[in-house]
């Protein structure tokens, strides 16, 4: 019984070590922790101010545009042929195959 107390024993105390060295090593590194919150949260409020910025300039193209075409309408006489607000433009990239004639064709 006392041999298993010992093992025991010894168990204990390498746990013991282990979480101490542990759990120094963390606390010396929680300073990154901090740091790294605060890195994340100036991220975010730019983040947050540029799409603010984006949207208002997005508003401002869109108010110039009903301005020209309306000008346009003026000046013209005529109404503008497609009066819907544009939409954002999706890009994709464009396969192009060859055909035995010479002349590519898209698909």
């Amino acid at each position: 019984m006392l041999e298993k107390g010992d093992g025991f024993m010894a168990t204990y105390m390498d746990a013991v070590d282990e979480f101490r060295e542990s759990a120094t090593a963390f606390i010396q590194h929680l300073n990154l922790l901090a740091q790294a919150r605060d890195a994340y949260q100036q991220a975010m409020t730019a983040s947050a101010e540029l799409r603010s910025v984006l949207d208002a300039g997005d508003e401002n193209l869109r108010t110039l545009m009903t301005q020209l075409e309306q000008a346009l309408d003026l000046h013209t006489g005529k109404p503008a042929l497609d009066k819907k607000k544009p939409e954002p433009v999706k890009v994709e990239a464009v396969k192009v195959t060859e055909s035995t004639g010479g002349v590519r064709s898209f698909p």
